[in-house]
């Protein structure tokens, strides 16, 4: 059996890198390629050396853009690299376009598609990611499910229960793996001279937040209003993207706010488990900050990680300062009580057990 792994964000590599470990371990075949969604391989390389990966075997260089744009390309490039190298089946994790055109490329070309965290749903269609995880969801010939709860959305969808398999999420895998190794490698804390349990941490990418100048500017003016109440720092590894809409708006960083590019991986787990609180639009942060016990206000009008609200680690608040500040003061007295629903640490195991005995 050939695997191909198809992966092209920063997310993708840490949430696949317990796959590809059980890949290597069992020295089974498989192949990476790496579209260069949001970077280029040679900025994502600090990932692959950092979690002791192999190098992709290709590299698309695709970059940003439309996404019709990016995602013709992935179609025409991924294509190509079938044509020439078949796998028996390719394993995709998320929601991102690299996603989306790697399941389209596989089902017209009659290859198998496990889908990695299938069954999310945000039930907002105007989320370009949730479209692209109910169509790779509805190619899938295994649907890996992280929890209960995505699988039930699956089978809602009339999808067959033969062809689901609730295994956790491999972020936890991604998290206990990673987490040692974070400690002895890395010393964050002190290059920004801060302290455990004494920073908030915020994370904002999506285009629905950064690209909207209005709530850009609820989400700074929310930081802003965080620091006079709580007079603490707040680290801001911001993506390029949030970096370049808040430079084009205007929108100054106000005061107890450092900003800085995206650390490594490492450097960022450090930086999630220490923080006395995060606030993100990032689902994967959602998850990672639940698993780490840190509480996390979520700066969005939804989520497709419900399990973080119910078990009361996460809230909800959008971007709108008043209510983010409300969020805070709210989750920062929570106690941190509540047990990871996302699994024990073994999803890529699973994931590689079920593809290996072929039960779809």
């Amino acid at each position: 059996m050939k695997v191909s792994i198809i992966l092209g964000t920063r997310p993708e590599i840490i949430k696949m890198s317990p796959v590809i470990r059980q890949l290597q371990s069992r020295s089974l075949d498989f192949y990476i390629i790496h579209t260069g969604q949001h970077y280029s391989y040679n900025m994502d390389k600090i990932f692959f050396d950092q979690l002791h990966l192999p190098n992709p075997h290709y590299n698309l260089d695709v970059g940003s853009g439309t996404h019709g744009r990016q995602t013709g390309l992935m179609l025409e490039k991924i294509e190509d690299i079938f044509i020439k190298n078949t796998p028996d089946i390719i394993l995709v994790q998320g929601d991102t376009n690299t996603v989306l055109a790697a399941a389209l490329v596989a089902s017209k070309m009659g290859i198998k598609i496990g889908h990695i965290e299938a069954g999310l749903r945000s039930f907002d269609r105007s989320m370009p990611e949730e479209t692209n995880r109910v169509i790779t969801d509805h190619l899938s010939d295994y649907l890996f499910a992280p929890t209960e709860i995505a699988k039930n959305n699956l089978l809602h969808e009339g999808i067959d229960d033969r062809s689901i398999f609730v295994c956790g999420n491999t972020v936890v895998d991604a998290v206990m793996q990673n987490l040692d190794i974070s400690k002895k490698d890395t010393q964050i804390l002190e290059k920004y001279g801060i302290s455990k349990n004494n920073y908030f941490l915020i994370t904002a990418h999506r285009q629905e937040n950064v690209d909207q100048k209005s709530k850009l500017i609820g989400i700074i003016q929310g930081l802003k209003m965080l620091y006079e109440e709580y007079g603490i720092p707040i680290l801001f590894p911001a993506h390029p993207r949030t970096q370049k809409n808040l430079h084009q708006f205007g929108i100054p960083i106000p005061d107890g706010t450092i900003m800085f590019d995206p650390p490594g991986y490492l450097e960022f787990l450090q930086l999630e488990e220490n923080a006395k609180l995060i606030l993100t639009d990032s689902g994967g942060v959602q998850e990672e900050s639940c698993i780490l016990g840190v509480p996390t206000v979520t700066l969005r009008e939804n989520t497709e990680r419900p399990e973080t609200i119910h078990i009361g680690a996460n809230m909800i608040v959008g971007t709108d300062p008043n209510k983010i500040i409300q969020g805070v003061r709210t989750m920062i007295l929570q106690q941190i009580k509540w047990i990871n629903p996302f699994g024990d640490g073994n999803a890529g195991k699973r994931i590689v057990d079920t593809i290996i005995e072929g039960k779809s």
